[in-house]
């Protein structure tokens, strides 16, 4: 049984597939194994997958039928995973050198917990690499090992698949798996931070998430199916319907959620200009349906900014973003 099972989904990836695979392939810990998803690839990737497992024995690739999307094709990979934990990479995203021995050591050291997070750094066209804004929480003192209710500042991160190892018992034990559409890892990443009894952090940079300069982020492209985002928190509160032990958390769910669908409604080029109406009377009925007795909106700007999305006050919510914009634009 290896340590690691690294899952990659691939689709439409050619030009970026080898340096992804290097990047697993030429870590110095070697215990580990590359499982990989040709999601009815259009192009070579196929191909190069295959001629990879050829090459190297910890490569193996399960070629789907028929074009299933990223998160069930993950689950597909996931299936085959004998690891102790499961990482996931986007195919066209890369392992920073040394991240496995340095997870491994992690584990090693605080017991092998449920979950693992390290983070990230963005790549830029251009050569650049940045690290994320979130960088200080991993720099932040704390226990070692946690559970979410020692660190809510778990919540501040990105919320992605691609920047955890998870205990494959654990995403057994807790039936996590990804849904399809779009925002697939939410309905994966908040159950798995709340059900985690044992959390631990690894302040490194462990993946570099590209940028493309001709776009590739399926979430940069304006479609109704933007609006997936309302099924997917349906499935984030019926896991807490499931879990009463988790109940304390639904108001920080549905808080972070709020955040969530004004910035899909916000981001320039997501939800269609025609359809935004639309996308506010759903908001608030999905709202509705999912507020918690008591709610208390957060102070100041995002709570207002909430309330209005929540309540489907489209003209009021448009309000305060030209307000917004009228300030920055009278400080410059």
């Amino acid at each position: 049984m290896p340590r690691f099972s690294v899952v990659v989904p691939v689709h439409a990836v050619e030009q970026y597939l080898p340096a992804c695979l290097d990047s697993v392939l030429g870590q110095s810990f070697a215990d580990f194994e590359l499982i990989a998803v040709d999601d009815r690839s259009p192009d070579g990737c196929g191909a190069l997958l295959d001629a990879a497992a050829a090459r190297d024995p910890r490569v193996t690739v399960r070629h789907l039928p028929e074009n299933v999307g990223l998160g069930p094709a993950r689950d597909a990979g996931t299936e085959l995973a004998t690891g102790d934990y499961v990482l996931f990479l986007d195919s066209d995203d890369t392992l920073t050198p040394g991240l496995l021995a340095a997870v491994d050591a992690r584990l090693r050291a605080t017991g092998d917990p449920d979950l693992l997070v390290f983070d990230y750094a963005r790549s830029y066209w251009d050569g650049r690499v940045t690290r994320s804004a979130s960088a200080p929480v991993f720099a932040r003192p704390g226990p070692e090992a946690f559970a979410l209710d020692e660190r809510r500042d778990l919540l501040d991160l990105l919320q992605v698949a691609w920047n955890k190892a998870y205990r494959r018992g654990f995403l057994a034990d807790n039936g996590l798996s990804f849904p399809p559409g779009y925002y697939e890892d939410t309905p994966f990443t908040y159950p798995a931070l709340l059900a985690a009894e044992r959390i631990t952090l690894l302040d490194t940079v462990g993946v570099h998430y590209r940028q493309r300069r001709e776009g590739g982020n399926i979430l940069a492209t304006a479609s109704r199916k933007h609006f997936d985002v309302f099924a997917q928190y349906d499935r984030v509160f019926a896991f807490l319907d499931a879990r009463p032990d988790l109940d304390r958390w639904r108001p920080t769910v549905y808080r972070m959620m709020l955040g969530h669908l004004a910035t899909v409604v916000s981001k320039p080029g997501r939800v269609p200009a025609g359809d935004r109406r639309e996308f506010f009377r759903r908001a608030a009925e999905h709202c509705a349906r999912h507020r918690p007795a008591g709610y208390r909106p957060a102070p100041g700007r995002e709570g207002l900014r909430g309330e209005l999305l929540g309540r489907g006050n489209y003209l009021g919510f448009q309000g305060l973003r030209m307000l917004a914009r009228a300030r920055r634009a009278v400080r410059r």
